[in-house]
């Protein structure tokens, strides 16, 4: 099974493809996605391409998104939401199911504490899969974390 991993954000997206054993899966890629600054719509026509790109290149058999968390910030929650309606268009676009996972979800797929932070979220991360050096970003770390959980799930076999 192979994943599309997508920690959606306006300002930043990360993403990533895992497959494998659950047990013991493989990223194949990993990055975040940061549009230029400008019009909304070019911005989100960057992250639309990106997923697009990333559904040619590596062939997933399904995407796995976190769903929605609605934060104090209104405008922050408004942008997210926006990314998330584009990456979720291009997943259609591609006839791609859908795996949603939540916050929750994610922590306890992948420390075993459903209330874990992000800081513990990020440190098991490199312990659960082979992770190449190089520096990244929460967003990235968290995609791959959302890979791991529809792997782990049982979800992408649905």
């Amino acid at each position: 099974m192979r994943i599309l991993a997508i920690d959606p954000g306006y300002d930043r997206l990360g993403i990533a493809v895992v497959e494998g054993d659950p047990s013991r899966p493989t990223l194949l890629m990993s990055a975040c996605v940061e549009p230029a600054t400008g019009a909304r719509e070019d911005r989100l026509a960057e992250v639309s391409n990106a997923v697009t790109d990333a559904i040619q290149k590596y062939a997933p058999d399904a995407l796995a998104i976190e769903t929605l968390f609605f934060s104090v910030n209104k405008k922050t929650a408004l942008g997210v939401a926006e990314a998330r309606g584009t990456v979720l268009a291009a997943s259609g676009v591609a006839s791609l199911p859908v795996i949603e996972c939540s916050p929750q979800q994610v922590k306890l797929a992948v420390t075993g504490h459903g209330g874990a932070d992000k800081k513990a979220v990020a440190a098991m991360v490199p312990r659960l899969l082979n992770l190449p050096k190089k520096k990244r970003l929460d967003d990235e770390l968290d995609a791959i974390a959302i890979g791991i959980t529809a792997l782990a799930s049982g979800l992408a076999r649905r």
